[in-house]
């Protein structure tokens, strides 16, 4: 059963679960009648490509095996064994508008096939926001993902959960208002499913372990049928479940040597959803540290 047309996405990399203590108003409003948790697992290593790849995949970096240097040299493959989202979503709704607008455009290179008639553009943050609004008027998208990366260079640049680092969430909080109210003006509110999610924290200035302030993040939806609380247990494969099912698109079946991604329990009004699987167990892949941003945002 399809419960959404629409499902927005907004990633902000670095973010981590910092932005329960930055000053995010808009953040707070538009869920405040949602679900939100500050405690979703990253992927193991904490890095772009590892968490990102996990999102759009549905599986674990320890699958996948994509690294930031893979994903930025080598396009996806059309006929891997791990569809992309858009690729599952297109073999279901062959017609549905998809778009992926990301600040770090391997994730669009190197997550996403290129034979899926995805719509895409990269930009600095500042400079994306206004194509996103401009791409929702025009084109209503089923599925649009975006990343955000200049709360990731600020971590990179000055410190995570230092001052710089929360003032740029704190800015950006003002883009994801920006995404919000042009949903609101554009009149699909009411039958979009509007996600937050963040792919990684940081320790000092670089990230790839497995300490709390890289691996604990944000993730909050809102939308019809979503319940408001927090979520308790959650990992950040499980978006990729999670769009799926706001499509009404049926999910592959639960394997540890794959597909992973599981709706949290309590997210959504639906009794029939399955229990919630541990998959605290798998290792993911051989830990690297990441030092150097790649954001093209001007710190």
């Amino acid at each position: 059963m399809k419960r959404f047309n629409h499902i927005i996405v907004l990633g902000i990399d670095g973010a981590g679960a910092f932005i329960k203590d930055a000053d995010t108003p808009n953040f707070d409003r538009i869920f405040a009648d949602g679900a939100v948790t500050y405690t979703a697992l990253s992927s193991n290593p904490t890095i772009s490509a590892e968490c990102w790849g996990s999102m759009l995949l549905g599986v674990g970096p320890e699958v996948h095996k994509l690294t930031n240097g893979i994903v930025s040299s080598t396009p996806y493959p059309t006929d891997s064994p791990f569809p992309s989202l858009f690729r599952r979503i297109r073999e279901v709704m062959p017609d549905a508008e998809l778009g992926s607008y990301c600040d770090w455009n391997p994730i669009t290179f190197g997550i996403v096939e290129n034979n899926q008639n995805v719509a895409h553009e990269t930009a600095r943050d500042t400079e994306l926001i206004p194509m996103i609004c401009d791409y929702i008027r025009e084109k209503k998208p089923a599925f649009l993902f975006t990343q955000l990366d200049s709360v990731d260079g600020a971590g990179h640049g000055h410190g995570y959960g230092t001052e710089k680092h929360m003032q740029r969430i704190h800015e950006v909080d003002e883009l994801v208002n920006d995404v919000y109210e042009t949903v609101k003006e554009t009149g699909i509110l009411e039958d979009t499913l509007f996600i937050l999610i963040a792919d990684h924290g940081g320790y000092g200035k670089s990230h790839g372990g497995w300490t709390d302030e890289e691996r604990l993040v944000t993730f909050a939806a809102a939308g019809k049928g979503v319940q408001k609380g927090y979520i308790e247990v959650m990992n950040i494969r499980d978006l990729a479940a999670i769009v799926l099912y706001g499509l009404g698109i049926d999910a592959p079946e639960f394997d540890e040597a794959g597909w992973t991604a599981q709706v949290p329990e309590g997210m959504f009004e639906d009794a029939d959803l399955p229990a919630y699987r541990d998959i605290s167990h798998l290792t993911g892949a051989a830990p690297r540290r990441s030092y150097v941003p790649h954001t093209s945002e001007l710190i």
